[in-house]
């Protein structure tokens, strides 16, 4: 996965996007992704959540237990638009995952103390 200093630009371009009545190019949204997963990675740094933005990305993050085998405990998937929304603060975490956007399963997914990663 790309750093996300390297395509933080991308986050730009994709609000910029959104901004304008429009949507980020499937390519600026693919960066975007990666560089805020990055972001989260490096900030909160762990591997007792796993974050899944299928299809362009997932991350472990977050302190405790490690999960080695099978499928983890602690996993928050989304989609691309919902978590460039949330992680630049566009959209609370609360509200995704009331209104089903974000499913979250485990004692550690909640990444409200964590969000946003970027300033959008």
């Amino acid at each position: 996965m790309s750093a996300a200093h390297n395509k933080s630009e991308s986050v730009d371009q994709a609000l910029d996007a959104l901004d304008g009545g429009g949507e980020p190019t499937r390519e600026v949204l693919r960066d975007a992704v990666r560089a805020l997963l990055a972001e989260l990675a490096r900030t909160v740094p762990g591997r007792s959540v796993e974050v899944r933005i299928p299809p362009f990305g997932a991350i472990q993050c977050v302190e405790g237990p490690r999960h080695t085998r099978g499928t983890p405990p602690n996993v928050v998937e989304t989609d691309p638009m919902t978590w460039l929304l949330v992680a630049t603060g566009r959209l609370s975490w609360g509200d995704a995952v009331e209104s089903g956007r974000i499913r979250a399963s485990g004692i550690r997914t909640d990444l409200t103390p964590y969000l946003p990663v970027h300033q959008g």
